[in-house]
């Protein structure tokens, strides 16, 4: 694959992979139910001492999940690390994870929502990760669920050119784009600004997705990008799903039509409703990938390269 990111190396069935929860606390059926999946690929499961914890809402205190963190970080043995769920708390452990050892032995981090923090973070370091769903939707949806599947392909490299065909959406800016693909969630990333673990917009394909946030308050993180003229640098922009909320009058519109007047005076590829997000179609993104962006108002194409 071509790209400026560090690709940790493929999995392979035996190889040990550590389950952590770095925000909040995971439920234990879900837990358990996950862990089980993960060894139906073939894969030996490491669990973090505090993968179970209790702190408040977190899976544990700040030194407890860091220090989950960083052993599987450490662990010369460990090809990858599985987040057992988001919710809050990531951000939390930024600015004391230690990549010396990782740097040795790279693997991949795989979740989504809260765990855009850490992905921002991977990034900063130069290395690829897995925005993808975590143990919750691999025992819900099945072995069958096409994005359960591309996770397990993806990471074992069975299909290292992944493509996503989708269907477009009338307010769809037709056009072509190539760059690296970078974002998540949009609350957690936004709140990064500013900080070394900030996204770089130039040659940046930025995807974003939220839930439970108000859309007057989408509106005013995406006028920030404006303000400050991050949008302006963007080589193409996936909108993805927002969920979870209820229109209303503030902004006298629907939140898609209302984003799309504020994005009228940029020339890129720009497509709404992408399958990325907390819903059941949530489509695994490598993070730190080069693509393509195909845009028209009859479909979208992502092909990372």
């Amino acid at each position: 694959m071509k790209t400026t990111f560090q690709y940790p190396a493929f999995l392979q069935k035996g190889d040990k992979v550590t389950v952590v929860s770095p925000s909040s606390i995971i439920e234990p059926d879900i837990l358990d139910g996950g862990i089980k999946c993960l060894k139906s690929w073939g894969l030996k499961v490491s669990k973090g001492r505090f993968v179970r914890g209790k702190y408040g809402n977190f899976a544990g205190t700040v030194q407890q999940r860091l220090g989950d963190l960083q052993r599987a970080m450490d662990d010369p043995d460990c090809k990858a690390i599985f987040c057992s769920r988001g919710g809050y708390g990531a951000n939390n452990l930024l600015g004391d994870m230690d990549f010396t050892k990782f740097r040795e032995h790279p693997k991949w981090l795989i979740g989504f929502s809260d765990i855009t923090a850490l992905h921002c973070r991977m990034q900063s370091e130069g290395f690829a990760s897995l925005h993808a769903p975590m143990l919750k939707h691999l025992i819900e949806e099945g072995a069958n669920d096409c994005c359960n599947q591309a996770i397990h392909d993806i990471l074992f490299g069975i299909n290292a050119q992944q493509r996503y065909v989708c269907p477009g959406h009338a307010l769809n800016r037709s056009g072509k784009a190539e760059g690296i693909i970078r974002g998540g969630n949009m609350a957690v990333w936004h709140g990064l600004i500013g900080t070394p673990y900030d996204i770089n917009p130039e040659g940046t394909i930025l995807f974003v997705e939220d839930v439970g946030e108000k859309p007057h308050a989408i509106e005013r993180m995406f006028y920030n990008l404006k303000l400050s003229g991050f949008l302006g640098k963007l080589s193409g922009l996936i909108i993805c799903l927002f969920t979870e909320f209820e229109e209303h009058k503030q902004l006298g519109k629907e939140l898609y039509p209302a984003l799309a007047d504020l994005l009228k005076g940029y020339s890129y590829p720009i497509c709404f409703g992408f399958p990325v997000g907390h819903v059941s179609m949530n489509l695994p993104i490598v993070e730190g990938a080069q693509v393509q962006l195909k845009v028209t108002k009859k479909e979208v194409k992502l092909i990372f390269e």
